[in-house]
């Protein structure tokens, strides 16, 4: 029932909890930072992981995420070190595990895996390639391709390049 509201949306956390993630989602790693408790339940600090993506569903803002011990081993362990500075850049896919012992209490948590390989968009590959310039031709940027595909920064150039020395179409009379 992915279009039901699940009854702590209410409460509204400035953090990412179960209850926003209705299904699995694979999300980039922008940054994390160690920061005091936002909620203002606690003066604990945690390590917050903010993300790439803007949005967890179509407007919906994706919220940043409180790493707990054992999420931040699985981040370090997938990305290869323990300095969370190190860590941006990195796929992950976040979902929701049910039955967590939390206290005396079992609890849905969140937790993380590795995200699937996606699909790296070069021009040796002319149909994404393809896709990928109407995209941007459509939309002025390429925000929607790369949050389904990898391209490097020297791609993104050219593409963009390819783009702009096109002749533009005329619109139909």
């Amino acid at each position: 029932m992915s279009n039901a509201t699940h009854y702590r949306k209410v409460f509204d956390s400035p953090y990412l909890s179960a209850a926003d993630v209705v299904e699995p989602i694979s999300l980039t790693i922008a940054r994390v930072t160690q920061e005091v408790d936002k909620t203002k339940k606690s003066k604990d600090v945690f390590n917050t992981v903010y993300f790439v993506e803007r949005d967890i569903r179509p407007g919906e803002k994706l919220k940043p995420m409180i790493l707990n011990a054992t999420n931040s081993k699985t981040v370090a362990r997938l990305a290869g070190t323990p300095y969370i500075e190190e860590w941006g850049g990195k796929r992950i896919t976040v979902y929701v595990e049910t039955g967590i012992k939390f206290g005396r209490d079992t609890v849905d948590g969140l937790r993380i895996k590795q995200a699937a390989a996606r699909s790296a968009v070069t021009p040796d590959n002319q149909r994404l390639w393809d896709n990928a310039k109407s995209a941007y031709k459509r939309d002025g940027n390429l925000e929607r391709v790369l949050a389904r595909a990898d391209m490097s920064e020297e791609h993104i150039t050219q593409l963009i390049a390819e783009c702009s020395a096109e002749p533009k179409q005329e619109a139909a009379a």
